[in-house]
């Protein structure tokens, strides 16, 4: 009896052996004279039970994990589910997960941009559409270019990307310009620390992201489109090349969209590993092959963006999530969330957690459940000091705070933000004035040195910490202003967020740590 068995092609999951038990899998099933398919998939997000297995069955698929190349003659030998009941049940298995739908971290999940990662083949097309791809474009196609953009208005989709600006005003604008060269850029350049969602995606199902590139060219009349992603994302890259490539050849790119008379043409460039790519004016200058440098605005991108263009600039799972709600409706999407935040976004977890992954909810979810409910808590054991949300760049909040709920408003209330949806948790060791130190050095390093309050500021702002801490206690109160009055200047003056929000790390540390400055005051909103 032939059966399939699912193993992860994601990097997170290739880092961990997956390759080797795969290439392992299917030497021993030759050897044994077993009948099965293996299929490459992208990862369910479950990155501590990576290398994890899928055996297909009646029940569902069976999950197994974390599987080393020293378990798979084991799990082979009793044919992992036993899927013709004939011999020993592999369900027993340590390893046994049991049905992955039912795995509580799959289950208290809501997953539609990412409801086919982990699932499908992501370089089969026949796959795809049999889990529901490319039905928004059959929709999209069928309408005219304004009612493409009411839906996505409707659904009320902010940017994915840190922003959070209305994807379907963003839309509008580049569509009301005067008819000619138009383009849309996917900003893959997923830089901050803690995500890799953009990543998961284009590696588990990259055909979503090009119908939703495609639904938005033809929603803005665009013709030439480009994914700018990271030189660090070898994977990625060759996944979402060979993506393209079949795009092409199945006629969803290229002259004749679908025989719709619509053109589009799709690129992949890969940066130089410069972290202000990511912000979208120097993405646009890279794009056109000068140095990374940002724009100073008016105009915006949308008026006068590539190559003096109007262009829409995206990140990869705001165009991803479009898809869902061409195929669904606007209504439908804007069913989940709360206020202002609708629909779904992906939360990554990393840093010092015992369940390290990826999972997309509604917004809504308070820091704590995320932390505790999908995280489990510290990996060392020890109690979660803090947690970092938004990158780099991102406040540093305390256990006092973790009951705001991952909301746009509600977290910016709180002097922070949910940016790309990563967190990076910290344990009770950590000392966060050299976390503090470290926000300003990264700024230091990264900053495209255009403006003076960034690429001076940050180099003082490093200068003024090191004092901070060096002071005695009577001379810290000086320092410590001057710090504060140095962030107020780069806050104010910087041309980009990447000097702007160097000091949120920096005055969130101040105000709820601190102890770890040396400092005795109470934590106070002043800071």
């Amino acid at each position: 009896m032939s059966y399939r068995i699912f193993i992860p092609l994601d990097t997170s999951a290739v880092s961990k052996g997956a390759d080797i038990v795969a290439d392992h899998i299917a030497h021993s099933a030759a050897n044994l004279g077993e009948s099965i398919e293996i299929v490459r998939t992208g990862s369910r997000g479950l990155f501590w039970l990576e290398p994890m297995v899928e055996v297909e069955s009646e029940q569902g698929r069976i999950a197994f994990g974390p599987v080393t190349p020293d378990d798979v003659d084991a799990l082979l030998a009793l044919r992992f589910y036993d899927p013709d009941g004939s011999g020993e049940s592999g369900l027993a298995h340590p390893l046994c997960l049991g049905v992955t739908e039912d795995i509580s971290y799959l289950k208290k999940q809501q997953r539609l941009t990412f409801t086919r990662v982990g699932i499908i083949d992501p370089l089969s097309i026949e796959d795809y559409r049999a889990h529901g791809g490319f039905l928004g474009l059959d929709n999209a196609i069928k309408m005219d270019n304004q009612a493409i953009l009411d839906e996505v208005k409707e659904s009320g989709l902010r940017g994915r990307g840190g922003a959070a600006f209305p994807t379907g005003i963003k839309w509008q604008t580049v569509s009301d310009q005067p008819d000619g060269e138009k383009y849309v850029i996917c900003n893959a350049d997923e830089g901050d620390s803690g995500t890799f969602a953009d990543r998961m995606l284009m590696e588990g199902d990259p055909f979503t992201l090009i119908e939703g590139m495609i639904i938005c060219a033809l929603a803005v009349g665009a013709t030439q489109g480009y994914v700018y992603t990271r030189s660090e994302y070898p994977r990625a890259c060759e996944i979402f090349t060979k993506a393209i490539a079949l795009a092409e050849k199945a006629g969803y790119l290229g002259d004749n969209i679908c025989g719709s008379g619509h053109r589009f043409n799709l690129e992949l460039r890969m940066g130089a590993g410069a972290y202000i790519c990511g912000e979208e004016t120097s993405l646009m200058e890279s794009l056109e092959g000068k140095r990374g440098l940002v724009r100073t605005k008016p105009p915006l991108p949308a008026i006068c963006g590539l190559f003096g263009k109007p262009t829409v600039i995206n990140n990869v799972i705001s165009l991803a999530s479009v898809p869902t709600i061409l195929a669904k409706g606007g209504s439908y999407y804007k069913d989940f969330g709360q206020g202002r935040s609708l629909g779904t976004m992906p939360i990554q977890l990393a840093g010092n957690i015992k369940q390290a992954g990826m999972f997309e909810l509604a917004f809504g979810v308070s820091i704590n459940e995320l932390l505790y409910d999908f995280g489990g808590g510290s990996k060392t054991g020890r109690p979660l000091k803090a947690v970092q949300l938004g990158g780099p760049l991102g406040a540093y909040l305390p256990e006092s705070e973790w009951s705001t709920d991952m909301d746009y408003e509600a977290l910016a209330a709180r002097g922070a933000m949910l940016g790309h949806g990563g967190m990076v948790a910290f344990d009770d060791q950590t000392d966060m004035s050299l976390m503090a130190r470290f926000a300003m050095e990264f700024c230091a390093e990264e900053s495209c040195g255009k403006c003076t309050p960034c690429r001076v500021g940050a180099v003082r702002g490093v200068e003024v910490i090191d004092k901070l801490m060096a002071s005695e206690s009577s001379q810290k109160a000086e320092a410590e202003t001057l710090l504060t009055d140095l962030c107020e200047t780069m806050e104010l003056g910087s041309l980009c967020a990447m000097g702007g929000m160097t000091p949120y790390p920096v005055k969130s540390a101040l105000k709820y740590f601190p102890e770890d400055f040396g400092l005795t005051r109470q934590v106070s909103d002043d800071v």
